[in-house]
């Protein structure tokens, strides 16, 4: 939970809105066609309750925000290009909207998808 607190009171932002705003920013990123599952389990549970959250891991420590984030990319691309723009993003739309600084943000690649060509 990441509080802050001001003259009139104390402001609290949970890991989920932040979860949440990295994944509307991972999502714009060019080439990133989908977030994955970190593991099995995760994934088991996706399927039985549709978190929108899922593939991402907000850690905070009091002073800085660590992201984990599980990508699938789009064959084609640049692997290294669509991961380092998608931490770009999320750092800045999350900076930008918590107003903290983010400390770390781990992209991981789960897998690959081809487009139908058809």
């Amino acid at each position: 939970m990441t509080d802050v607190n001001t003259p009139l009171g104390s402001i609290r932002i949970s890991p989920r809105a932040i979860a949440t705003i990295a994944y509307q920013a991972t999502m714009q990123s060019y080439g990133v066609v989908g977030l994955a599952s970190k593991n099995f389990f995760d994934g088991l549970a996706n399927v039985v309750v549709k978190d929108p959250t899922h593939g991402i891991d907000v850690k905070f420590d009091g002073e800085a925000i660590d992201i984990d984030i599980y990508i699938i990319v789009e064959y084609g691309t640049r692997i290294k290009t669509v991961a380092a723009s998608v931490a770009n993003t999320v750092r800045y739309h999350v900076e930008k909207a918590i107003g903290l600084p983010v400390n770390l943000i781990n992209v991981h690649v789960q897998g690959l998808r081809i487009s139908d060509t058809d």
